[in-house]
């Protein structure tokens, strides 16, 4: 008897809930598409001088970092982007890690323990969410953007030590915390603060320098996670921190000490759209404003939408099922849109969402709601009882 037998009747039951999932390769052209799908919020994957500085940095530093942070994952390069970086942020230190899942489960890990309650978001990403689970520590999760739930949680707190962890812009309904209000809850209890600005660094706050030191100023028990495959076109993560933070988690956090370190040539690319972000701080203006016009074509075609905080655009589908026909006729009609679906999203909130870019066009927004109408035409998604046109 196979043991694996019970894979089959798993899989035939998400094919029939509409939770298959499938790898589909991109080609070089995008398949002619024009891409509301990836997380490239500022336009830079393909900008000319992030993709020279990769191909220096390779040609420098060869195409892997060779081991672990500690060991020889190390370059002149991190260092130096890591300085500039925390300079940008207005924060003290940062430390670069393979991915911003990664920097989640580093500083959740190294920052709790067992004698710590940590506070979370219910809408929190996933990396959140697993980092809380291997931290050993008691875990209690608040309604989202919920003030008085989040101080109900904190107000019955018997632990030794407290982290209030969230998002700054959810993922998949684009929303931002009420994260000046967070703080002060946060500081009235006496616990620390870690937020995930992977959907808002590089977009949200005064030339892109993300919510938290909008609201903080620095403030050393705040710390910052990140992701550098979005607003930054490249790949990798970020711990943003004091200089004590950022010292600890070297010491103690084992996603940091037993992982190879970040590839020099994104590094590289990272530090180069760093350049092109202070040189024209209106890209992360522009991607924000490009999210609204989307969300007002969405909204005026009839279909639920979130109000976008950054450059996520959530659209309400009715069912898992709905959500992937919507997405495969947005195809049908020239754009691609990512679609989410349980397990990545709560039973009962399957959305399309679309990413706007700080270069989006005319012309391309518009083939956007051309797509989005022949979906409101086949009545997928209409949520707010309005004809489609």
């Amino acid at each position: 008897m196979n043991p694996l037998s019970w894979l089959d009747a798993v899989r035939d039951d998400r094919i029939a809930a509409g939770l298959r999932r499938s790898l589909h390769a991109r080609t070089p052209d995008g398949d002619g598409l024009l891409d509301l799908a990836s997380n490239d919020y500022l336009g830079l994957t393909r900008h000319p001088a992030v993709i020279e500085a990769a191909v220096e940095a390779a040609r420098v530093w060869g195409t892997g970092a060779t081991g672990s942070r500690l060991v020889t994952g190390t370059t002149a390069l991190h260092e130096q982007f890591e300085g500039e970086l925390a300079a940008f942020v207005g924060i003290e230190s940062a430390l670069v890690l393979s991915s911003g899942y990664v920097a989640n489960l580093a500083a959740i890990t190294a920052l709790t323990g067992p004698q710590t309650l940590i506070v979370s978001d219910e809408y929190n990403h996933a990396s959140i969410i697993d980092a809380c689970r291997l931290s050993r520590a008691d875990v209690q999760v608040f309604a989202h953007r919920d003030l008085t739930s989040l101080a109900s949680v904190l107000d019955e707190r018997t632990h030794e030590r407290a982290v209030v962890v969230t998002d700054a812009v959810f993922s998949v309904d684009g929303d931002a915390t009420p994260l000046h209000d967070v703080m002060m809850q946060a500081a009235h209890h006496d616990a620390a603060l870690i937020v995930d600005e992977a959907h808002s660094l590089g977009v949200c706050g005064e030339g892109g320098r993300g919510l938290t030191t909008q609201w903080s100023g620095g403030d050393p028990t705040h710390v910052i996670t990140a992701t550098l495959s979005k607003a930054f076109g490249s790949q990798g993560g970020a711990i943003l921190g004091s200089r004590a933070v950022i010292d600890h988690v070297i010491d103690a956090a084992r996603p940091f000490i037993f992982d190879t370190g970040l590839s020099p040539m994104c590094v590289a690319a990272a530090r180069a759209a760093l350049i092109q972000i202070v040189s024209d701080p209106d890209l992360p203006s522009r991607a924000r404003t490009n999210a609204h016009h989307l969300a007002s074509l969405a909204e005026a075609i009839g279909f639920e939408v979130s109000t976008p905080d950054a450059a996520v655009v959530s659209i309400v589908m009715n069912d898992p099922l709905d959500a992937v026909r919507a997405q495969s006729m947005c195809a049908d009609h020239g754009v691609r849109v990512g679609c989410f679906r349980p397990p990545s999203v709560p039973d009962g909130r399957s959305r399309l969402r679309l990413t706007a870019r700080a270069d989006l066009d005319e012309p391309q927004l518009a083939k956007a709601a051309a797509a989005l109408a022949a979906v409101a035409h086949a009545g997928l998604g209409i949520a707010n009882g309005q004809d489609a046109p």
